[in-house]
């Protein structure tokens, strides 16, 4: 994405792209009525997602505790703390991603 936002600075627009990426279980399907007919994902994890996603600054990417615990051994990390997230109960903690470590360095 740093890439594709240089090139279009040159045009004279100003991007940015920030990521959050939660894990669990959804419901997918179709949504909708006969006329009009989506493909969507929906459930917390899902709200999850998308509220790290808009909590997330340019070029940076969140992550909750479940893909945290399941990558620790290959990115590096920093703790932004809990979040307060509309939608969900409690203050959920979240890390931000430095770096993916090399293959074999974990």
């Amino acid at each position: 994405m740093t890439v594709l936002a240089r090139g279009w600075k040159k045009h004279g627009y100003a991007l940015g792209f920030g990521v959050g990426i939660a894990g669990g279980y959804a419901t997918m399907g179709t949504i909708g009525y006969e006329g009009r007919l989506e493909y969507s994902a929906i459930g917390t994890v899902v709200n999850l997602a998308a509220r790290l996603c808009g909590e997330a600054s340019n070029s940076q990417i969140l992550i909750a505790p479940r893909i945290f615990s399941k990558t620790e051994t290959q990115i590096d990390v920093e703790p932004v703390g809990e979040l307060t997230l509309k939608g969900l109960n409690r203050p959920v903690p979240a890390y931000n991603v430095l770096a993916v470590r090399p293959e074999g360095s974990a």
